[in-house]
């Protein structure tokens, strides 16, 4: 990697510098490099963010600068904070492709994006990556209890700067599991107040017969 003066010049590069510069975005830019850049350290609000996630984005490139992205999911907590820079997870058994092995084994540059739809925000992390295979112990410290994968090696990433984008155009959704979780809850209040409704009607009656 070629010397830098701020952290964000991992992703901010003179390429970029120039076209922020035709732009108008460089002065804003060159503000937050001067008042401390890209945070170089998992902080406890980053290690929070990362602890909720179940999907995450790694991207890769070869040595022809050829790029790749590969989703990785699991339960929350899958992917693991290690120490303030280091991030991990177990790499499940799939199509057998490699292609991220192989493209780490020449290029150990890599990038992951980590996105928050119910609550609209997305952390970038930039840094190198490796692979660990036959490392049992690491695999059983990292392996989610309970999830149904075959773990085939582990993928290291060590963290150069990272970034919290802004919320805008991301649009809300939400897990599956927590939307199915939300009904169940209504559906249960419902069947309660349809109950106590059922409950009141037969005081009234008994208290009210009808001449009839």
């Amino acid at each position: 990697m070629s010397s830098t003066t701020y952290s964000s010049d991992v992703a901010f590069t003179s390429a970029v510098k120039a076209v922020q510069e035709r732009k108008g975005s460089r002065k804003s830019y060159a503000r937050m490099e001067e008042n401390g850049s890209w945070s170089t350290t998992i902080t406890p609000d980053l290690a929070a963010f990362v602890a909720s996630q179940t999907s995450v984005f790694l991207a890769t490139a070869n040595a022809d600068g050829q790029p790749y992205v590969q989703h990785r999911g699991g339960p929350a907590g899958f992917l693991r904070v290690l120490d303030y820079t280091t991030l991990a997870f177990v790499d499940y058994a799939g199509n057998r492709q490699y292609i991220t092995t192989g493209n780490l084994a020449e290029n150990p540059k890599a990038y992951l994006f980590l996105i928050d739809y119910v609550n609209r925000r997305r952390i970038k992390i930039w840094g190198t990556a490796r692979t660990v295979e036959g490392n049992a112990e690491l695999i059983a410290k990292l392996m989610p209890a309970g999830y149904r994968a075959r773990p085939e090696q582990v993928v290291l990433f060590t963290l150069a700067a990272w970034d919290a984008n802004c919320p805008q155009h991301i649009p809300q959704r939400f897990d599956a599991a927590d939307a199915a979780a939300a009904l169940a809850e209504r559906d249960t209040r419902i069947e309660k107040l349809e109950t106590e409704l059922r409950e009141l009607r037969g005081r009234v009656e008994a208290q009210h017969p009808s001449n009839g």
